[in-house]
C-alpha cells in the first residue's frame, strides 16, 4: 500500500472545493490552484520513480476489505501518463492565470473556472489510476461535467452549440459504458480489472467478444477514432485557448489509454486486431484530408488531432511489445505537442485578432518569437527529424514492419502519407499566416469582395481587374485562394470572425503588439518541453519499453492487486 497513490486525485478535488469557496478572492484562488497542481507534479514524479524501481504501487480506498473497495494502481504506464498530464495542466493553468492578470476584471476568467479545471484534472488522474471499470466510468463523468462548463464559458451561441454537441455525444458514450458495465458484471461478477483479466478467459468466446466490442466502442468515442470522431472538430475550436489546449492534449488520450489498458490486460489475444488496424488507417487518412481542407488554424489542428490518434491505435492494434512501446512514447509526444500548439495559437489570435488564414499574415516579421514558438512544435507534429514526432513514428513503423502482415505494411504507407500531408498543412499555415504580409492578406480579402455581386457587376471600391477565377480558385494580387476556403471563411465569419482583418487592426493601432509574459512563458515552457523530449528520447523510450513489457506480461499488475490464490 502506498499512501501517495490517491493524492493526485484527492488534492485537485480538495482544491476545487477550496477555490470555489474563494470565488471572491481571485488572486488567492489562482495561486492555490497553481500550488495544488505543482504538488500533483511532484507526487506524480515520485510515483513514477517508485513504479519503475519497485513495481506497481496500489492502494485500496474506503476502508473496505480488499476486493470490495476501490483500487488505484500506479504502474509505469499510469505514472508516466500522470506525470505528463500534470505538467501539461500546470502549464495550461499558468497560461490561464497570465491571461486573467493581463485583462480587466470583466475579461478575467470566471470564478468557476479554477474549481472546474481542478475537477477536470482530478478526473484525468483518476482515469489513469483506476483499477476497476466503474471507477473509470466515474472518471469519465467527472470529465464530462467539467468539460461542458469549460466549453461554454462566456455563454456565446457558438460555444453553447458546440457544448451541446459534445454533451450529447458523451451522454451516448456514457449510456453505452453503463450497459457495458452491466453486461460485464452479469457475466463475471466483478468490475475490478485484475479480476476481469482472470475471469474473462473463462467465458465463452462470444460473450467475451461482446464485452470487448461494447467497451471498445465506448472508448473509441472518447478517443475520437474514425468513424466516431465527427464531434471533435466542431467542439474544440470554439472554446477559449487554454480550454482547447487541455482538451486537445488530454481528453482524447484518456480514451486511448483506456483502449490500451483494455487490450493488453483484459483481451491480450484479441480477435479484433485487424478491425483496429483498419480503424487506425481510416482515422489517419480521413483526419488529415480534413486538415488540409481547412482555412482556419484551429480547425486544421483539430483535424490533425483526429488524424494522429490513428498512430496511437496502430501501436495498440499490433498487439506487440514494440507496438505498445511506440504508442506510449507517441502519447507523451502528442500530449505535449498538441497542447503547446493550441497555447501558441491563443497568442496568435490575441496578436492578430483571428485564426482565419484569410485574415492574417506577416507574423514572422511582426511577432518573430510567436513564429518560432509555432514553427518548432509544428515541425515536430509533422515528424521532421530529429524531433520526438519522428522518433515515435519510426518506432511505430518498425513495429508494423516486424508484424509483417499486408495490412500492417499498408499502415506504414498510410502513416508516411499522413506525415507528409501534416507537413503540407502546417507549411501552408506558415506560408499564409506567418510569411505573407498583412497588406497582401488585406488586398486578397478586399479583392475577393469584388466577386460577391451575384449579377456580376463590379462592387464599388474594388479593382476587378486584379481578380479572376480559374478552376475553383480566385487569383488576386495578394495570392491564390480556393473557393472552398472563401466559403469556409464566410461561414465562420457569421459568428466567430472579427469584422476587420489584421492589416486593418494594425493601421488603426488596435492590434496587441506585445504578448503578455504570463501567457508567453507557459507556452514557451511547453515548446521547450517538446524539444527536451527529443533530447531525452533514448531514456524515455527505454522507460516506455519497460512499461510495455509489464503490460504484456500482466504479472506485475496482477500480483500487485490480487492475492496469491486469485492470480
Amino acid at each position: 500500500m502506498n499512501a501517495l497513490v490517491p493524492l493526485p486525485v484527492l488534492l485537485p478535488i480538495l482544491g476545487a472545493g477550496a477555490t470555489l469557496a474563494l470565488g471572491r478572492h481571485p488572486h488567492v484562488q489562482r495561486w492555490l490552484s497553481l500550488a495544488v497542481l505543482g504538488g500533483v507534479v511532484v507526487i506524480a514524479a515520485v510515483l513514477l520513480v517508485q513504479a519503475d524501481q519497485h513495481g506497481p504501487q496500489t492502494v485500496w480506498i474506503g476502508a473496505w476489505p480488499e476486493r470490495l473497495g476501490i483500487v488505484l494502481v500506479a504502474d509505469r504506464l499510469a505514472a508516466l501518463m500522470l506525470l505528463v498530464s500534470a505538467l501539461v495542466t500546470l502549464a495550461v493553468l499558468a497560461y490561464s492565470v497570465g491571461q486573467g492578470m493581463t485583462e480587466d476584471e470583466e475579461g478575467a476568467p470566471l470564478s468557476v473556472y479554477h474549481p472546474t479545471f481542478l475537477v477536470l484534472v482530478a478526473g484525468v488522474a483518476n482515469a489513469f489510476l483506476a483499477g476497476d471499470l466503474f471507477n473509470l466510468f466515474v472518471s469519465f463523468e467527472m470529465l464530462l461535467f467539467a468539460s461542458y462548463v469549460l466549453l461554454t464559458l462566456g455563454g456565446t451561441a457558438t460555444r453553447i452549440r458546440a457544448g451541446t454537441i459534445y454533451v450529447l455525444v458523451n451522454l451516448l458514450s456514457s449510456t453505452l459504458f453503463l450497459i457495458s458495465l452491466a453486461v460485464t458484471y452479469a457475466a463475471t461478477g466483478t468490475l475490478t480489472l485484475a479480476d476481469l483479466a482472470v475471469r474473462l478467459d473463462e467465458l465463452p468466446d462470444h460473450v467475451s467478444l461482446m464485452i470487448q466490442l461494447l467497451l471498445l466502442t465506448t472508448f473509441a468515442i472518447k478517443a475520437a477514432i474514425f468513424p466516431l470522431s465527427f464531434w471533435l472538430p466542431d467542439s474544440y475550436p470554439t472554446a477559449p485557448a487554454p480550454v482547447t489546449a487541455v482538451f486537445a492534449g488530454l481528453l482524447t488520450k484518456v480514451g486511448v489509454y483506456a483502449i490500451l489498458r483494455m487490450q493488453t490486460l483484459l483481451f491480450p489475444d484479441s480477435p479484433l486486431t485487424d478491425m483496429l488496424l483498419w480503424a487506425a488507417l481510416l482515422t489517419m487518412i480521413i483526419g488529415i484530408l480534413g486538415a488540409v481542407a481547412q482555412s482556419d488554424i484551429k480547425r486544421m489542428l483539430s483535424f490533425t488531432l483526429v488524424s494522429h490518434i490513428g498512430y496511437l491505435v496502430l501501436g495498440i492494434a499490433l498487439g506487440s511489445q514494440s507496438g505498445t512501446a511506440g504508442t506510449t512514447f507517441y502519447v507523451v509526444h502528442h500530449i505535449t505537442i498538441q497542447t503547446a500548439l493550441f497555447l501558441v495559437l491563443g497568442l496568435v489570435e490575441r496578436r492578430a485578432g483571428s485564426t482565419a488564414l484569410m485574415r492574417i499574415g506577416g507574423l514572422a516579421r511582426l511577432a518573430p518569437l510567436l513564429a518560432v514558438l509555432f514553427f518548432i512544435p509544428a515541425m515536430n507534429l509533422a515528424g521532421i527529424p530529429p524531433f520526438s514526432g519522428f522518433i515515435g513514428k519510426v518506432g511505430l513503423f518498425q513495429a508494423a514492419q516486424a508484424d509483417g502482415r499486408a495490412l500492417a505494411w499498408a499502415l506504414v504507407a498510410g502513416g508516411a502519407l499522413t506525415s507528409l500531408l501534416t507537413l503540407y498543412a502546417v507549411a501552408k499555415t506558415w506560408a499564409v499566416a506567418f510569411w505573407r504580409t498583412p497588406l497582401e492578406a488585406h488586398e486578397a480579402l478586399e479583392a475577393i469582395g469584388s466577386t460577391d455581386d451575384p449579377d456580376g457587376e463590379p462592387v464599388p471600391g474594388h479593382d476587378t481587374r486584379a481578380v479572376h477565377e480559374h478552376r475553383g480558385h480566385v487569383h488576386t494580387a495578394g495570392g491564390v485562394v480556393s473557393r472552398a476556403d472563401i466559403e469556409e471563411a464566410r461561414r465562420l465569419g457569421d459568428d466567430d470572425m472579427p469584422e476587420r482583418d489584421f492589416y486593418t487592426l494594425i493601421e488603426a493601432g488596435e492590434d496587441s503588439r506585445h504578448s503578455p509574459r504570463g501567457m508567453l512563458a507557459p507556452a514557451a515552457g511547453l515548446v521547450t518541453m517538446s524539444v527536451l523530449l527529443s533530447v531525452v528520447a533514448g531514456p524515455l523510450y527505454a522507460l516506455c519499453d519497460r512499461a510495455a513489457a509489464d503490460l504484456h506480461d500482466r504479472g506485475p499488475y496482477l500480483s500487485s492487486v490480487l492475492t496469491g490464490e486469485d492470480r
